[in-house]
């Protein structure tokens, strides 16, 4: 188990919009690459679960994710499925006028990746992810 605190990153879109991006299944699910079978269930009014299978490294591997939206502050993942299985981690957001800072904490666990790599592998797909939501937010944005 590894426990990692991810601050600094910034958005560029005011926190309103970054939930009206993330409600979005067409915006905000195909800003991220590498993935099928996507699939969305409503749990109830602030909770769904999430599944689908991402390439990593020439593989499919399902993925399932357990999600409680808390807006305007942030949400709680617990990933049920996949390689991260068991972490539990809140993504949160701060205001800061026509931008937005998110901040990533949690626990993170791991059958998959040796403890050594855990970190390593935590902080790469936060970057990834971030990158992939800024270019959705952006093209998001320029919708509206």
């Amino acid at each position: 188990m590894v426990f990692v605190a991810d601050w600094g990153s910034t958005f560029d879109a005011p926190v309103d919009v970054i939930w009206k991006y993330l409600q979005s299944d067409t915006d905000h699910g195909d800003s991220h690459k590498g993935r099928r079978n996507f699939d969305r269930k409503v749990v109830n009014e602030n909770t769904v679960m999430l599944s689908w299978d991402q390439e990593m490294d020439g593989n499919w591997i399902h993925m399932a994710n357990k999600l409680t939206m808390h807006p305007p502050i942030g949400f709680f993942v617990e990933p049920t499925e996949g390689p991260m299985a068991g972490s539990k981690f809140f993504n949160y957001y701060v205001p800061k006028g026509s931008k937005t800072e998110v901040v990533v904490v949690g626990e993170w666990n791991s059958k998959m990746i040796p403890p050594a790599q855990l970190e390593k592998a935590v902080m790469a797909n936060l970057e990834k992810v971030f990158q992939e939501d800024s270019a959705g937010l952006k093209s998001f944005s320029h919708k509206k």
